[in-house]
């Protein structure tokens, strides 16, 4: 009988064929860092709602969903009218439209918290002006960000990440302040001890969309009230919990309301695009007021030759006004709690140490034991950790490739609006099955 590895060779020889070229050509032989795999990645051909298809003909029902840009799934018909019409009206008109209006508009009428909105391209972009723009408000000049927590891969959102940063100078860090995640006192103690601390950043439901929760709403709530004491602006990273954790966002869901929100994926329909929004007073250190002294020396500079681009526009506004005015979010929550009981019924049935746990329509698995309540996982960052970092997870996430099944990561189910009861089944069935092989390979 063929290894896991093996059968994933021979299913996905396009693929290998593919890589052996993109080596030569790309660093890595990838274009993402998570998209690296060995002994080589996917290549992908199109989608359309749930599924997508690769090189080789192989059907998968689709988990990465975008890496969490696809609420509505792949090529939404929706969508893809509204793009297309853009596209032959003009794809860049260098110049104000009505459709970034519409765009923000449809933020807005979401997350009450955005009094105002700029856009960027990325999220990267949208979390590195929501520092610059807490720094410039307060006039302090340090940033509180949570171990772990991801913020995309400019300079300073890389400290305290549990990735390297080889060719970050040390002093780029110099003014971050690194805290364990989910420990009120430690923010407490050091906003007592320092008094130049512009901003906290954190994503809301824990670290990579709730891999490594804490208790949220209780620490949401405490966040919010030490902040506002000291005058810290609060800063939600909601690039992938906007919009899907419920239709507005994480703060909305916890009801606590940041200063500022960082946003992307879903916030442009899937398309390129990021946005800072809130607070007006805030938000309003970009604009110019036509006092030379201040706009010269106080303003935010922030050009961008793609910010409120009307291809993304266009996809974000009918993306959010879909979610505003349908029941997308409900779908997506039903399917991934039924996705949630099942994967937590197959770990027991096959007696395989392990547990599921997540909220709305996020799913986290880990091949470790935890008797949490399946929403916030109660064992500790480390632990979590190790378990996902396991030979036998890079195992699991093949073997379910093989079968039919694509995730985020190694770890992650993003689940859809147009995923399916019998897309749920198969996807059960299919992890049924690569949990046995993975046995098979004394693994687990």
């Amino acid at each position: 009988m063929a290894t896991i590895l093996e059968e994933y060779i021979a299913k996905h020889s396009g693929s290998a064929q593919r890589y052996a070229e993109a080596t030569r050509i790309f660093p890595g032989g990838v274009t993402h860092d998570n998209r690296y795999a060995q002994p080589f990645p996917l290549y992908l051909t199109h989608g359309a709602g749930s599924r997508k298809w690769d090189v080789d003909g192989n059907e998968y029902i689709d988990y990465v969903s975008g890496h969490g840009a696809l609420l509505l799934g792949h090529s939404h018909p929706a969508v893809v009218a509204a793009v297309a019409e853009q596209v032959a009206r003009g794809t860049h008109l260098g110049a104000c439209t009505d459709e970034e209006l519409r765009w923000a508009r449809a933020i807005q009428a979401l997350m009450p918290s955005i009094e105002k909105v700029r856009f960027h391209s990325s999220g990267t972009e949208a979390t590195l002006m929501a520092m610059r723009l807490a720094r410039a408000y307060t006039g302090k000049n340090k940033v509180i960000k949570l171990q772990d927590h991801f913020h995309g891969w400019h300079d300073y959102a890389m400290a305290g990440s549990d990735r390297p940063a080889p060719g970050i100078p040390p002093e780029s860090w110099g003014s971050m302040v690194i805290l364990p995640s989910g420990d009120l006192k430690a923010v407490e103690d050091t906003l007592n001890r320092d008094s130049d601390i512009a901003a906290l950043i954190l994503e809301p439901t824990g670290a990579h969309y709730g891999q490594l929760p804490f208790d949220t709403p209780n620490y949401l709530r405490g966040l919010r009230e030490l902040t506002s004491q000291r005058g810290v602006v609060l800063i939600f990273d909601e690039v992938v919990t906007g919009f899907r954790a419920s239709p507005g966002g994480a703060q909305v869901l916890y009801d606590v309301a940041p200063d500022l929100t960082t946003m992307a994926k879903i916030v442009a329909g899937a398309l390129p695009g990021g946005a800072v929004g809130g607070k007006a007073e805030i938000v309003d250190m970009i604009a110019h007021r036509g006092d030379p002294e201040w706009d010269n020396r106080n303003r935010v500079y922030h050009p961008g030759t793609f910010n409120g681009n009307p291809l993304s526009a266009v996809a974000g506004a009918v993306c959010l006004e879909m979610i505003a005015s349908q029941p997308i979010n409900q779908q997506a929550d039903a399917r991934a709690a039924r996705l949630k009981r099942g994967l937590n019924d197959v770990l027991g049935k096959m007696e395989v140490a392990g547990h599921a746990h997540g909220i709305a329509s996020m799913i986290h698995l880990v091949l470790a034991d935890c008797d949490c309540d399946r929403e916030l996982c109660r064992m500790s960052h480390r632990e979590i950790k190790e378990a996902i970092g396991a030979p036998a997870v890079t195992a699991l996430k093949r073997s379910m490739q093989n079968n039919g099944v694509d995730i985020m990561g190694r770890d992650s189910f993003l689940v859809s609006a147009t995923h399916t009861e019998e897309d749920i089944d198969q996807t059960l069935a299919a992890v049924e099955k690569s949990l046995a092989a993975v046995r098979a390979e004394g693994l687990v």
